[in-house]
């Protein structure tokens, strides 16, 4: 497991005396939703964060630095969702910015999404949303407030990078750097990532999502009004398990899919989770940790394939790993003429810089048999994808 940083000993004494409202969750939870301002008409919203702020706070091993963490998060959903609604009555307009043709970049995570997120994200001609602005969506910052409009992506970074240094080498992060949508759709597998809630877990396989990505468009059109419109470059590996959600709300949308081993992809998010999860939860079970997302992650292989059906095709862009994974340089243009967008020099003058390891982080290792599962076991869980990814390496 991770050593335990200093900086996250001293954190977890310094928030213990908060700890204890972990046993009223409802009582937090009411403060948490006086200070976004309530949610009168916004009940339903209101009620399913209820619920996830309750089974957080029962989760197994849960640290002060994770109770907290908890309740930031739901407080900063329903924050963002205060603001949206309160934008939204201010300036109708908003609801009739069109969201025209999007990128949305998915996949299994692992699988150079985030690559493919930035080398979309090159051209001048495309829009793609920043950290800063994913947690915090409003109208245009107005000239000299962008310090302050950054300041909470900014802390969140710095907070991530001293409690657990090697998640930069992972995951780097920056508060002004293209990010994914998780951070404003309502109800990704994030939780999971910070703690085992199988409450939460079980309710997520049950939901319809259509809602969550109405909201995600209200997020994208409050970033788009007011400002010039330019095509907007999306991505979350957790899209893939709602294509079908996404397809309602976006119907015009292409659909970027990247591919890699899932072999690859268990092993690696795995170690990505444990880093993660070492902030929240102490001790961490790795082999917890296998089998949770094995069934998650191969669940959201299942129900993208199974969504395909409905997609058109023309709007389908399927990316082997070796495009971007190999040589960026010939596999960016061809990206490009994929989803129909112009690549010139420009965007191969910026190449190098998106694709480049950032300074000063490390190679990142890992094992699947440290998560209690072989390559087996990963094989036969995504049969069914492994079935498709064999066609798309063949095209």
């Amino acid at each position: 497991m991770p050593s335990t940083p200093l900086a996250l000993r001293l954190a977890n004494q310094l928030l213990r005396p908060a700890f204890g409202s972990r046993h009223t969750p409802d009582r937090a939870f009411d403060r948490l939703l006086a200070r976004a301002g309530g949610a009168e008409g916004d009940e339903r919203f209101a009620d399913d964060f209820r619920s996830l702020l309750r089974w957080w706070a029962g989760a197994e091993n849960l640290t002060p630095v994770g109770w907290q963490s908890a309740r930031g998060h739901v407080g900063r959903h329903l924050a963002g969702r205060a603001r949206i609604r309160r934008l939204i009555a201010e300036h109708p307009d908003i609801e009739r910015e069109p969201i025209e043709d999007p990128v949305f970049v998915v996949g299994l995570p692992r699988t150079a999404t985030t690559l493919t997120h930035g080398v979309l994200s090159l051209s001048d001609e495309h829009r793609c949303p920043l950290l800063w602005e994913l947690l915090n969506p409003g109208l245009e910052v107005p000239p000299g407030g962008r310090r302050k409009a950054t300041a909470p992506a900014r802390r969140m970074v710095e907070g991530i990078n001293l409690l657990t240094p090697r998640f930069r080498d992972i995951h780097p992060m920056t508060a002004e750097g293209p990010e994914e949508c998780t951070f404003a759709l309502p109800h990704a597998l994030m939780p999971l990532s910070s703690a085992r809630i199988p409450e939460y877990q079980a309710w997520h396989y049950e939901r319809d999502f259509v809602a969550d990505y109405r909201h995600l468009k209200q997020v994208y059109q409050v970033l788009q009004y007011g400002r010039p419109r330019r095509r907007w470059i999306l991505k979350s590996p957790m899209h893939l398990e709602n294509l079908d959600a996404l397809h309602t709300v976006f119907p015009d949308a292409t659909i970027v899919w990247t591919h890699r081993d899932p072999v690859t992809v268990v092993a690696s998010f795995c170690s990505l989770v444990e880093h993660g999860m070492a902030v929240s939860t102490r001790p961490v079970d790795p082999r917890g940790i296998g089998a949770t997302w094995l069934d998650l992650l191969s669940r959201s292989a299942a129900r993208g394939v199974a969504a395909r059906a409905v997609l058109p095709p023309e709007r389908l862009v399927d990316v082997p790993y070796s495009w971007l994974g190999t040589d960026p340089a010939v596999g960016a243009p061809k990206l490009y003429a994929a989803v129909g967008a112009r690549w010139t020099g420009a965007e191969a003058a910026r190449l190098a810089a998106v694709a480049a390891r950032p300074k000063g982080t490390r190679p990142h290792r890992y094992e699947l048999s440290r998560y209690g599962l072989t390559r087996a076991d990963v094989e036969s869980a995504f049969a069914g994808y492994n079935a498709l990814r064999a066609e798309v390496d063949r095209a």
